[in-house]
């Protein structure tokens, strides 16, 4: 083991299948010489060389365009898209391309391209270095969609997501690239929590996409999140008296609805929490599948804790992500609904 935050945990994970596989391949924006805007893919242009670490035009809709050329002809490119923001750009290529190809030949093609994106508010980024877009492609059936919480997960997730014949949409939460941050407001000057780095096996592993993690059992209220979120969410249960399972789903597309059907049925309870904004966030969806399989066994409405229905406001930035409160608030709510 080894101790790593998730930047490098991440950077590991590429390596990792760099080494074990020549036709895996870094490319994006500043991902080669530079190695990266957040330092994901430093050092992979010196070790493998520019023909797999490659630097590409500001042209997101190119990128993606070329990536997925490459990944028809057997190549596996990992794509870097700066910041989420920029993703919209290569959207056509993504959904109406990328997303269809296996189902429009008839399984005849497929074109193994993960593309990576930093995404989530918490960097004083503004409008345009903020945006959690993930909702979007989980719309686009033959994409798989994952958000990891730790460097742990991050590595094994995207090693397993490089290795999968099916597009992958990787997003990576820029607030806890450096370390988990409980989302206080007091604390937005110094976000980055004393313990930044988790235990991460430096060889080769995967975690299987499509399976949740139970961060913590508990009988009272099931809390439902992914990401950043996952950190805030645990700090307010920590803090609360209610004894809460904490469920990070860890991927989007495709659910684990088993993990979450097997614990919304043992609380009868449910608060879902993203930092997304409400209206068509993921969390409906995940709302809309409790609903159908465990009806009967709610005792109260299911609670949602989300970011505002705004653009990202750069001067409320800590006032729009899901706070402590607001969870903890949310779940006093369903344990007083009878």
């Amino acid at each position: 083991m080894a101790k790593m935050n998730m930047i490098q945990a991440l950077n590991s994970a590429m390596d990792s299948c760099m080494a074990n596989d020549p036709d895996v391949l870094v490319m994006g924006e500043d991902v080669g010489f530079f190695g990266g805007v957040f330092r994901c893919t430093d050092g992979l242009y010196e070790k493998y060389g520019a023909h797999r670490a490659l630097d590409m035009p500001i042209a997101e809709g190119g990128i993606m365009g070329v990536a997925i050329g490459m990944g028809v002809n057997g190549l596996r490119p990992v794509v870097e898209i700066q910041f989420s923001d920029y993703i919209y750009p290569a959207i056509d290529q993504i959904v109406s391309e990328l997303a269809r190809l296996r189902h429009r030949s008839g399984g005849e093609y497929f074109a193994p391209v993960v593309i990576r994106t930093p995404c989530g508010g918490g960097i004083r980024g503004g409008q345009t270095h903020s945006q959690s877009p993930e909702a979007l492609f989980t719309h686009s059936c033959g994409l798989k969609t994952v958000m990891p919480s730790n460097p742990y997960d991050a590595k094994g997730l995207l090693t397993a997501a490089i290795e999968s014949n099916d597009p992958v949409i990787f997003f990576e939460p820029k607030r806890i690239y450096n370390g988990p941050f409980d989302g206080d407001h007091e604390q937005a000057a110094t976000p980055w929590s004393s313990h930044p780095k988790g235990d991460v096996p430096e060889e080769h592993y995967t975690i299987e996409i499509g399976k949740a993690a139970v961060i913590n059992e508990g009988c009272d209220v099931t809390v439902i999140t992914y990401g950043n979120m996952v950190h805030v969410a645990q700090a307010a249960i920590n803090k609360s008296h209610i004894n809460a399972e904490l469920i990070d789903i860890r991927t989007l597309v495709p659910l684990d609805i088993d993990t979450i059907q097997a614990s919304v049925a043992k609380t009868g309870r449910c608060v879902i929490v993203h930092e997304a904004t409400l209206t068509s966030g993921f969390g409906a969806e995940i709302l809309s599948q409790v609903q159908e399989q465990c009806f009967w066994e709610l005792k109260a409405p299911i609670e949602r804790v989300t970011g505002w229905d705004t653009p990202y406001p750069h001067a409320f930035e800590w006032e729009y992500f899901p706070s402590q409160k607001r969870i903890n608030d949310a779940m006093l709510r369903t344990m007083e609904s009878n």
